[in-house]
């Protein structure tokens, strides 16, 4: 289990580093993920077996993940009430755009896959 946080740590790590070095508008943790695909797809199949377990211990207690968001929400409900309607309208709009992405991403896919 801990060789498996280390390499979910590393990753996070090495992405964080990368954003830092690149300026990159992209969260650190994100792009750490994108580094964790790509190694573990690079390996063999079978050395994914401590990730896979330290992911799974992290995924049992994912609800804790949710306390520390849930807490800056109550802290800043008054800032959030303020800013209401630009937060609702972001987020409609972020919404209906990844639906569309997702749509089209299928439809192309689609397409893709009928041709071979």
């Amino acid at each position: 289990m801990i060789n498996g946080l280390t390499w979910l740590l590393g990753c996070q790590l090495v992405g964080e580093v990368l954003v830092r070095l690149t300026d990159a508008p992209v969260p650190g943790p994100v792009v750490g993920m994108v580094v964790l695909f790509v190694l573990l797809r690079v390996r063999r199949s079978g050395d994914d077996a401590t990730v896979v377990r330290a992911a799974a211990g992290l995924l049992r207690h994912l609800q804790l993940l949710f306390v520390p968001a849930g807490v800056g929400v109550i802290v800043y409900l008054g800032t959030i009430r303020d800013h209401a309607l630009p937060l609702v309208a972001g987020l409609v709009v972020s919404w209906a755009l990844g639906l569309a992405v997702v749509g089209w991403t299928t439809v192309a896919l689609e397409r893709v896959g009928a041709r071979r």
